[in-house]
């Protein structure tokens, strides 16, 4: 009785084999079709995708705006406008008078000096000497500028200038009873200050160079050591040979300037070009009746 109940596949006649041997054909093909597909075609199957299979695999194409590295906006990286380039940061050397090291002189720091602020830096301003500087007069005309802003003016700034005499001495150190050839003047809001000094000497080692500190207001640099640039301009070639040649004072200028050049210079050697010439100013004028000079600061703020 119990046997009766139990059947096995093999014992169910002709008929039913034949029906088994069928269905087990129908999954055999239905599996070699799924493997032969891919992944692909599934994927559209659960997608629900109505397209027909060929067989092959598919293989998607990538949208053109899913880029690896995407290129970045113009606007992430800052191009200086034409006309003006940032100056570069300069030492501002061992004889600055700015509170940053210990001058031999009255002062170590002439920015605190009550009359800094002057337009005419040839005459000493502190302590009881009266002595002016010699020299080949020059008006010095700089225009401080924001970069980043299309080299507009830069007004309210303030411009500390000094530089060294006709013999390559610097007041406050090589002479410390001196305080000529320093001085600070505001910008207009034309972002111009002007200052009237002489040509400055060329000592032994360096070519002819003025300094400068710019500040972003009077106040800051009248309190010292608040400098938003320090650099320096070169003075122009022709300019040298034309000033040392003819001009009485100047003789030991005129040695000095043949051991040097500006692309060997220990400041402005490593300059491109562009810095270069802006860092250069445009002089015109004679030694006899003095030169006119113009020069462009740009800053990044």
């Amino acid at each position: 009785m119990l046997q009766d109940l139990h059947h096995d596949d093999h014992d169910l006649g002709l008929a039913h084999d034949l029906q088994v041997i069928n269905a087990l054909a129908s999954r055999r093909r239905a599996l070699r079709w799924f493997a032969g597909a891919g992944a692909g075609a599934l994927l559209t199957a659960c997608d629900g995708g109505t397209s027909e299979s060929t067989g092959a695999v598919v293989t998607p194409t990538p949208s053109p705006s899913a880029s690896a590295t995407p290129t970045p906006s113009p606007a992430s990286t800052p191009t200086p406008a034409a006309g003006c380039v940032i100056d570069p940061t300069e030492t501002n050397g061992p004889y600055p008078a700015d509170g940053t090291n210990s001058s031999s002189g009255l002062t170590s720091n002439a920015l605190t000096a009550a009359n800094v602020v002057r337009s005419d830096l040839r005459p000493s301003f502190i302590g009881t000497s009266t002595a002016v500087a010699a020299g080949v007069q020059v008006t010095l005309t700089l225009t401080v500028v924001n970069v980043n802003s299309a080299c507009a003016p830069l007004a309210g700034y303030a411009v500390y200038l000094w530089h060294c005499d006709r013999d390559g001495k610097y007041s406050l150190y090589d002479l410390p009873s001196e305080s000529y050839l320093r001085g600070v003047g505001v910008t207009d809001a034309n972002g111009q200050v002007s200052f009237t000094t002489i040509f400055p000497g060329c000592y032994a080692g360096r070519w002819p160079h003025i300094h400068f500190e710019i500040f972003s207001s009077l106040s800051n640099a009248t309190s010292g050591r608040y400098a938003a640039l320090i650099s320096q301009l070169a003075m122009p070639a022709a300019t040298c040979t034309e000033v040392y040649s003819n001009a009485s004072g100047y003789g030991t200028s005129v040695r000095n300037l043949a051991g040097v050049s500006l692309a060997g210079d220990n400041v402005f050697g490593d300059n491109s070009s562009a810095q270069i010439a802006q860092q250069t100013p445009a002089m015109s004028g004679s030694v006899a009746a003095g030169y006119a000079a113009t020069a462009v600061i740009g800053l990044a703020r």
